[in-house]
C-alpha cells in the first residue's frame, strides 16, 4: 500500500500544470508629434504630421483638391475632400446632408456616436463625429465658411485588427487631426 502511494504520487508530481497565459496587446510605439504646412497648391491651408505621406485622391470620383493622408506605419488613411461652393452643383445644405449621413451610415455597427462642434482658430465651427465600435470609420470631421468652400476629412484603417486594439493609434491620429483643424484657413 505505502509503495502504491510513493508511485501514485509520483507519477502525479511530474505531471506539468498549464495555466494560460493573460491577454497580451500588441505593442504600438507612437511617434512623437511634428507637423508639416501643406503645400501651397490647395484653395485651403493646415499642418499635418510628418508621419503621414500626403497624395492625391487618385481614386475614379476624386476631384482636383482631394488628398489622403497616409500613416505608412499605422495601415490608416485620413481621406479629405473639398468642395468649392461657388460651383451652382454643390449646394451647402446638399453638403451638410451628405456629411452626416455617411457619419450615421455606420450607426448598424457602432455602439457610441459622438457629435460636437468646436470653434477653431479662423473664427469658424467645425463638426466633429467620433463613432466607437467596429466600424470602418472612427472619426469624421468637416467645416465650411458656408458661401465658398466645404471641407471634409474621415479616418480609415486597411487592416481587420479590432478597434479596441487600435485604440491608442486611434486617438493618436485624432490628435494629429484635430491640430489640422486648429491650423486651417481657407485661401480666398
Amino acid at each position: 500500500m505505502f509503495a502504491s502511494t510513493i508511485i501514485l504520487g509520483a507519477i502525479l508530481s511530474c505531471e506539468e500544470v498549464y495555466l494560460p497565459k493573460p491577454k497580451g496587446f500588441n505593442r504600438i510605439d507612437l511617434p512623437e508629434p511634428r507637423y508639416q504646412i501643406l503645400p501651397d497648391t490647395f484653395p485651403y491651408k493646415f499642418q499635418y504630421s510628418d508621419h503621414s505621406v500626403l497624395t492625391r485622391d487618385d481614386s475614379k470620383n476624386a476631384e482636383r483638391f482631394w488628398v489622403n493622408l497616409t500613416y505608412p506605419q499605422f495601415d490608416a488613411i485620413v481621406q479629405i475632400t473639398y468642395k468649392s461652393l461657388v460651383d451652382p452643383r454643390n449646394q451647402p445644405q446638399v453638403l451638410l446632408n451628405e456629411a452626416f449621413e455617411l457619419a450615421m451610415k455606420h450607426n448598424v455597427k457602432a455602439y457610441g456616436i459622438e457629435e460636437s462642434l468646436i470653434k477653431i482658430p479662423n473664427g469658424q465651427v467645425a463638426s466633429v463625429t467620433e463613432l466607437e465600435g467596429e466600424v470602418p470609420t472612427q472619426f469624421q470631421f468637416f467645416t465650411s465658411d458656408s458661401t465658398h468652400h466645404f471641407f471634409r476629412g474621415a479616418l480609415y484603417f486597411n487592416t481587420a485588427t479590432k478597434n479596441d486594439s487600435l485604440a491608442p493609434v486611434i486617438e493618436y491620429i485624432k490628435t494629429d487631426m484635430i491640430h489640422l483643424l486648429n491650423s486651417f484657413e481657407w485661401k480666398y
